[in-house]
């Protein structure tokens, strides 16, 4: 059961307890504590913990302080390999988000919200590491796109049970929340006994790494952390506070989203592939640009809820897009480099969302309109340099500044 197995020999496995069956297994699993957390949390944090845009950012900042710390993830591996480290951090999502609405105070919440996303973050780091590690990379975008379908379908069983259930059944945040964790932990229980230690071809670097010709990928990740976390803080609650979303509204909402998104996510990796990481990327970004923009309109000409909704959806088709910057790492990156990247990418990813919530919840006060236009200068940024992204990146050509130089170069 631990005993480590080469993933060269994988093959030989029934095909349930193959690497890519328990990254699959992986991306069913995580969405069901964590989307039931969300769908609920607008709602739970205005109707039972009476929060306001300045409450509502400082939970946010808090929840993305272990994003900020994942580099951590480094020395831990040391100790535990990545593989069982992604189900103890399932189990710490799963259990935090069973027990959230033991805690209806700010108070509270930040305790048990940091401690769900120590095992959210933890395990996204890992799970991003293990993908690039295990997949190869003439298949990695097609995959990576059928783990997006993946993960959208789950979330779309949540979702989907909560829309039906939350009226009919006078369903309690509890209850909900109980459920959702509980899965989730009884699924990352499974995964941890029933599959056997998969060893990646290379051997990781288990300390931490900058490089210089990475620069460019970091600099996405940054820009792509700020700006996430303003559609993720701040889109929803719009829909709760300025149109009065109820819990199954804003849920069946989510639901449109998901069965748009497990349609069109195996074709965006498809798409990856054939057009490349560059102009993948240049559409998403400027594709982001226009729909901030246009939230901001809501506020200026009070445009409508169906626009606001409309909006909404594109957003989450053009987010999904956002695999392309994992692969075009892994087409540049050492592959010692994979999993110590991966933590330091997802430590700044997290350095503006550490602090934005907060700042821009208290904005939100005084001009919902400016924090999405903020977004949209964000958004151009990141198509500015993505501009910067080589048609064939590879080892030596990272930029369209780079010179043909040796892989290892720096």
């Amino acid at each position: 059961m631990f005993r480590p197995l080469p993933i060269d020999q994988a093959h030989d496995l029934p095909f349930w307890r193959r690497p890519v069956t328990l990254l699959f297994l992986m991306a069913l699993t995580m969405p069901i504590a964590f989307n039931g957390w969300s769908a609920l949390l607008n709602n739970f944090v205005i109707e039972v913990a009476n929060f306001d845009g300045a409450d509502i950012g400082l939970l946010h900042t808090v929840r993305e302080i272990p994003g900020f710390l994942a580099v951590g993830v480094i020395a831990i591996i040391i100790f535990v390999r990545e593989q069982v480290l992604a189900m103890i951090s399932l189990v710490m999502l799963g259990v935090a988000t069973a027990v959230t609405a033991w805690f209806p105070s700010l108070g509270g919440l930040l305790f048990v919200t940091f401690f769900s996303s120590i095992g959210f973050h933890y395990y996204e780091t890992v799970n991003q590491s293990l993908q690039l590690q295990w997949l190869p990379k003439d298949r990695a975008p097609q995959v990576l796109g059928w783990l997006v379908a993946a993960g959208s379908a789950s979330t779309l069983v949540v979702y989907g049970l909560i829309v039906l259930t939350w009226e009919r059944f006078d369903l309690s945040y509890d209850l909900v929340f109980m459920l959702t964790g509980g899965v989730t932990v009884a699924l990352a229980l499974f995964a941890l006994f029933a599959f056997p230690q998969f060893d990646a071809p290379t051997p990781q670097t288990k300390r931490i790494v900058l490089r210089r010709r990475y620069w460019l990928y970091y600099a996405l990740q940054f820009m792509a952390g700020a700006r996430r976390q303003i559609f993720i803080v701040f889109a929803g609650f719009m829909m709760v506070e300025r149109f009065g979303f109820d819990v199954h509204e804003l849920t069946g909402l989510y639901l449109i989203n998901l069965l748009i998104n497990m349609s069109v996510a195996p074709m965006l990796g498809r798409a990856v592939a054939r057009f490349g990481e560059r102009r993948t990327l240049i559409f998403e970004y400027g594709g982001l640009a226009i729909v901030f923009a246009a939230y901001g309109g809501i506020y200026w000409f009070s445009w409508g809820v169906v626009l606001a909704a409309t909006l909404y959806v594109i957003d989450h088709i053009l987010f999904a897009l956002a695999f392309a910057l994992k692969t075009y790492f892994q087409k540049i990156a050492d592959p010692a480099d994979i999993a110590p990247t991966a933590a330091v990418a997802f430590t700044i990813n997290h350095i503006a969302a550490v602090f934005l919530p907060a700042l821009l919840g208290l904005l939100w006060v005084v001009s919902p309109s400016a924090v999405f236009v903020l977004a949209a200068m964000m958004a151009m940024v990141s198509l500015t340099l993505s501009l910067l992204i080589p048609r064939h990146p590879e080892p030596g050509n990272e930029t369209v500044f780079s010179r043909p130089l040796p892989a290892a170069a720096e």
